[in-house]
């Protein structure tokens, strides 16, 4: 649902924060959609205003305000199949083509890794030099509500905990199934992603 409405100086004022971040901040998130009167390459803005050295963007959105923010390069961007379909007015219908336009935002400098989400098609991590696929767990969803950002919160808990990409990739995707075990809105368990992350399997489908 649509947020409050604000105004153009309050969300200004939601700017200024990110120019004054500590040096030591190491990842800065840009998730979900805007609400009503922000401008949709506020999270553009937010990029401008803090890429630093070392400093890493993620961003999960969708629409303008993805398209916006890609064309300032990001590290990483986790786009569901559909808005990756959105974002590119192509249908994607095979995995050729979806690591094919994976990798055209990659080249194009858009983002350094892409998560894409595909519901029962599992997963893909795209990099420059490698491509893994994650085959859907075999759950019956309760409720899919929350699932793409569960997927993302893990996977940026495990990369600050010192994970690997390819280990946060894991930790991604029984984070998303996890959230498929609770009804409603209700949060993904700690315990279930560490039971599910055990079997997460991933595919080499291209490595440098």
């Amino acid at each position: 649902m649509p947020g409050p409405s604000l105004t153009e100086d309050e969300w200004h004022a939601c700017l200024s924060p990110f120019a004054a971040l500590d040096a030591h901040t190491r990842f800065v998130v840009c998730s979900g959609s805007l609400p009503p009167g922000v401008p949709y390459d506020f999270y553009r803005r937010i990029v401008e205003a803090a890429r630093r050295p070392g400093r890493k963007i993620i961003v999960d959105s969708s629409g303008a305000p993805l398209k916006a923010v890609l064309q300032a390069g990001v590290y990483l961007v986790k786009p569901s199949l559909s808005e990756l379909r959105d974002l590119l007015g192509a249908a994607l219908d095979t995995r050729a083509d979806q690591i094919k336009a994976c990798r055209a935002l990659i080249d194009e400098k858009q983002a350094e890794v892409v998560a894409l989400t595909a519901g029962e098609q599992g997963a893909i991590l795209v990099t420059r030099d490698q491509v893994l696929r994650a085959r859907a767990l075999p759950i019956e969803p309760m409720s899919v509500v929350g699932a793409g950002d569960s997927f993302l919160g893990a996977m940026i808990w495990a990369l600050t905990s010192g994970h690997a990409l390819e280990e946060a990739f894991r930790y991604g995707v029984a984070a998303g199934s996890a959230a498929l075990l609770v009804p409603g809105t209700e949060l993904c368990r700690r315990e279930d992603i560490e039971r599910l992350v055990k079997h997460v399997e991933l595919d080499v489908l291209l490595s440098a």
